[in-house]
């Protein structure tokens, strides 16, 4: 069964950075692969994956601050985050995006917590 381990998480004070990781367990296509987050209380919710066409897309939040890139040698999709707020904080998550039947959020791995204080 493949896994998906997400890291690079931590606390961060306002405006500070934090590179995300997510690698899969096994060779997979790495573009498949979205970013997801889910704050206490709230829903699980797309941050950022990179559509079929190649071109990478963000929700309005995150736009310009917020970069997605992928290493497939290495079966990695990266998540740079710039310029973060109190609301980034949220545990993240990857999940393949088009795979709809499943969860994306605390599924397919463990999710990498990411605390930005003021």
């Amino acid at each position: 069964e493949w896994q998906l381990v997400e890291s690079g998480g931590g606390s961060v004070q306002v405006g500070g950075s934090l590179r995300l990781s997510c690698t899969a367990s096994v060779t997979f296509d790495t573009s498949q692969l979205g970013w997801y987050r889910q704050a206490p209380g709230n829903e699980c919710e797309l941050v950022s994956y990179i559509r079929s066409d190649g071109a990478a897309d963000y929700v309005d939040p995150v736009k310009g601050r917020f970069t997605i890139s992928q290493d497939r040698s290495k079966n990695t999709v990266y998540l740079q985050m710039n310029s973060l707020r109190p609301e980034d904080t949220a545990v993240y998550y990857c999940a393949p995006w088009s795979w709809s039947d499943f969860p994306r959020c605390n599924y397919w791995g463990q999710g990498t917590q990411v605390t930005v204080s003021s």
